[in-house]
């Protein structure tokens, strides 16, 4: 019996060593190599429905006519925002996030919505057709025109694409597909990208929009090369805790829209529903104004979020004393925590500093800086901030606060839900006043400490 040839790839850039070792020598990240089986080379483009397609002729780019992309909406609002408007022909999204998300209960009311009106498919490589049948009457959907297929190889979806030519397919999920001209299991690296591959082949020749779901690693990113985030045109995540009744999904890359677009959505009994006042939920409501606690205007994407961030500061009982951020970047809560000390006399080295975005949201941006080192000196001073303040900038080393892009839409969704003051950075200042909001433009961190107190006094 011949001996079985193997080789040692890299779970996240797919690159390829002869020998095994604890880092990937391509893309330098630890315990990603993995054992695979050298498959044998064949002709992958023999059968009609994986022909290549006919070479294209070439042009000047001044001959081309920049037309816009068409788009088709799945009848979520919030869905068609993350996608840029809604599905592209020829497109391919892939979808990630934690099992039991609700990623097949979004993708299954939007097939629905399509179905009266498009041609569409749902391949379920993971449930059978009782199941997905039982749940389209749990969420009680009008699914009476979704095709479905139960199937995982390969090769019988690309002719069940090629005899149905449905608009939108839906193949649930990427890890479950094989292809019987690999000899490795599903799942593995080879697999995935083979049949990825293929797929969004198939997608751009036929002009068949293909959404593929992917599994995400315990660490939260998707399963399998990274290669497979390039072959695709849009690639969303779901966040949020599974046992929490919000969901967010996020756009990390989107070829024919803006990125990091947030969809907010509510689990119901009857699916997910979009949440028109996102901002509602990631604001407290508290009574009273309380200490630690600041709210902020954050930009995702082209929508203005209004986010409390709380802080908590208390003695430290260790010789280390802990710094523990959640929602937030941790590495830029000890850079802010020593700009406090240098540039406003503030000392927090003997003191646990915890911080918290409200909701479950992720904040990126650092125009968050202002709003945090606010809540962490309120927290200090057992002294709460005033009620109706909201705040946005970034804090630089030098203790300068600096502009945060799109200021004026930040104000205006700060005025819409009833905040009467705001503490911007000078260069945010609008030039006309804004009716009902008063304005407090502000150059250092020490500034607008000293203007806090003035408020408080």
């Amino acid at each position: 019996m011949a001996k079985v040839k193997t080789n040692y790839t890299c779970t996240e850039c797919g690159g390829i060593s002869n020998k095994w070792s604890g880092q990937c020598p391509a893309c330098e990240q630890w315990n990603t190599v993995v054992e695979t089986i050298i498959e044998a080379t064949a002709n992958r483009f023999s059968t009609p429905h994986q022909g290549l397609a006919q070479s294209a002729p070439v042009l000047s780019l001044t001959d081309i006519e920049a037309l816009d992309v068409p788009r088709f909406g799945t009848g979520i609002e919030e869905f068609d925002r993350v996608l840029g408007g809604g599905l592209v022909a020829g497109g391919v999204v892939l979808i990630g996030g934690d099992p039991g998300i609700g990623k097949s209960t979004l993708l299954l009311q939007a097939l629905a919505n399509l179905s009266h009106r498009k041609n569409v498919l749902y391949v379920s490589g993971e449930e059978s057709g009782a199941q997905i049948a039982l749940r389209a009457k749990r969420l009680a959907v009008d699914a009476k025109d979704l095709k479905l297929q139960a199937e995982i190889q390969l090769e019988k979806i690309l002719n069940t694409l090629a005899d149905l030519k449905p608009q939108v397919a839906v193949i649930d999920s990427i890890q479950t597909v094989y292809s019987d001209a690999l000899s490795s299991a599903p799942g593995s690296v080879a697999q995935v990208r083979e049949c990825a591959a293929q797929l969004t082949r198939v997608a751009k020749q036929s002009g068949i929009t293909i959404i593929l779901v992917g599994h995400v690693t315990k660490e939260g990113a998707l399963a399998g090369p990274r290669v497979l985030e390039h072959i695709v045109d849009t690639v969303l995540y779901f966040e949020g805790d599974s046992h929490s009744s919000f969901r967010l999904v996020r756009a990390i890359k989107n070829r024919f829209g803006a990125i990091n677009e947030l969809g907010v959505f509510a689990m119901t009994d009857k699916g997910l529903k979009g949440v028109s006042n996102p901002s509602a939920l990631f604001l407290s409501q508290h009574d009273k104004q309380v200490p630690g606690s600041c709210v902020m205007v954050t930009q995702e994407g082209t929508r203005p979020l209004l986010v409390e961030i709380q802080a908590l500061v208390d003695t430290s009982h260790l010789p280390n004393a802990r710094r523990l951020s959640v929602g937030l970047e941790q590495n830029r809560l000890a850079m802010l925590l020593a700009v406090l000390h240098r540039h406003a006399g503030i000392a927090a080295f003997d003191q646990d500093v915890f911080i918290n975005a409200v909701g479950g949201v992720k904040i990126t941006e650092p125009a968050a800086d202002l709003a945090v080192l606010l809540a962490i000196n309120s927290s200090m001073r057992n002294r709460a901030l005033p009620r109706g303040l909201v705040v946005f900038g970034e804090v630089g080393l030098a203790g300068e606060i600096r502009p945060a892009p799109r200021g004026q839409e930040r104000l205006r969704e700060a005025v819409k839900l009833g905040f009467s003051i705001a503490m911007v950075p000078k260069s945010n200042a609008p030039k006309q006043a804004i009716e009902g909001m008063t304005i407090l433009a502000v150059e250092r961190i020490d500034e607008a400490f000293a203007k806090m107190r003035e408020i408080g006094d």
